[in-house]
């Protein structure tokens, strides 16, 4: 069985094409960093226009890599949601187009179903386990039972770490994007030099804040003396950010395994998906969990954190093994959460 995915949520276009027994057999992935950063973060307009423009040949160097034609497919899919939909509308009526033409089945890929379930393509590990999914427009954690099937044991009220980590490169002067220029810079410094927040910190629950984080920076950064922000001064308030950050996903995890082994007693097996999990000194931080007993981390390679089709494709996968795909007429969803019974969290920054 072999899937074609295809990836136009945010501002990678990507495609990739997935064997049933976890071969990834191409991975395709064309970044739109150049055309952003002179706006300091993502356009949804100019990334719709570039994945209108370029998913086409991303679709046909997948295939070209795969060594394979359209005819040799079971199945094509797309990440039909939560996104930029200008982007999710250009990868949906691409593979509709592709199922249509071909009479392959067509499904649409939650986005965050395709990080979900990246592990299991990765790592080969069982159901359930417990997730923590980080990106620049998500954080999350998450029990996943199974495929489908998710339960929500905390959110974000506001922003997204990875938002905060944007926000905070673009008020240090690093550019976009803010992620890995964070973590860098944060190579030099000092953590501990400036005193900033741990928001939710010793709160009971799972959920997250990371508005505070970034105003603390913001009101640091205004505090100094006028001009003299320095190379210094950026690595430590980059060190500092980092372990604050650090902190809160710790304490944070450290409730939902106590809340997960409550409904699924015994071993537990932390996985870290999305594209703040990527980040280094955060993975490292983490790995402070596996000190307690029966707890294992895993994390996908750094490539299959951020957004990918080879994700978006394995997901479908799943679903095309258990008898279901979706209609031509499908609705690319803005908004599109894993546990739909989960209340909605509210706060600016927050997608589901």
């Amino acid at each position: 069985m072999r899937v074609l995915g295809i990836e136009t949520s945010c501002d990678e276009t990507a495609a990739a094409v997935v064997d049933g027994d976890g071969t990834i057999l191409s991975n395709e992935i064309l970044s739109q960093i150049d055309d952003h950063r002179p706006y300091g973060g993502i356009v949804p307009e100019v990334a719709a226009r570039a994945h209108l423009q370029m998913v086409d040949g991303i679709v046909d160097r997948a295939m070209q890599s795969a060594g394979l034609g359209f005819e040799e497919l079971d199945g094509v899919a797309a990440t039909g949601g939560p996104g930029l939909i200008g982007g999710v509308i250009v990868g949906v009526m691409t593979a509709k187009a592709i199922a249509a033409v071909h009479g392959l089945p067509f499904l649409a890929v939650n986005h965050l179903e395709g990080h979900a379930l990246t592990a299991g393509l990765t790592d080969g590990i069982d159901f359930p386990y417990l997730l923590l999914l980080v990106s620049g427009g998500h954080c999350q954690l998450l029990a996943v039972r199974g495929v489908g099937d998710y339960k929500r044991l905390g959110t974000t009220i506001d922003d997204a770490l990875g938002e905060a980590f944007d926000k905070t490169a673009k008020m240090l002067g690093l550019g976009y994007p803010g992620g890995p220029a964070v973590e860098r810079a944060a190579r030099a410094g000092d953590p501990a030099r400036f005193k900033l927040p741990r928001p939710m910190k010793g709160r009971a629950g799972c959920g997250f804040s990371f508005s505070g984080l970034k105003t603390s920076v913001r009101q640091t950064v205004e505090g100094l003396p006028p001009g003299e922000l320095d190379e210094r001064d950026i690595a430590d308030l980059c060190a500092g950010f980092q372990a604050a950050a650090g902190d809160v996903l710790i304490d944070r995890c450290d409730h939902a395994i106590a809340a997960f082994r409550a409904q699924h007693p015994g071993p537990v097996t932390l996985v870290i998906a999305g594209g703040v999990a990527a980040n280094s000194y955060l993975r490292g931080r983490l790995g402070f969990l596996t000190r307690a007993d029966d707890v294992t981390l895993v994390a996908p390679p750094m490539s299959l954190c951020t957004d990918n089709a080879a994700m978006i494709a394995w997901a479908g996968l799943q679903h095309l093994r258990r008898g279901q795909c979706d209609p031509l007429d499908f609705a690319p969803r803005p908004r599109w959460p894993l546990d739909p019974e989960a209340p909605r969290a509210v706060g600016a920054g927050v997608k589901a």
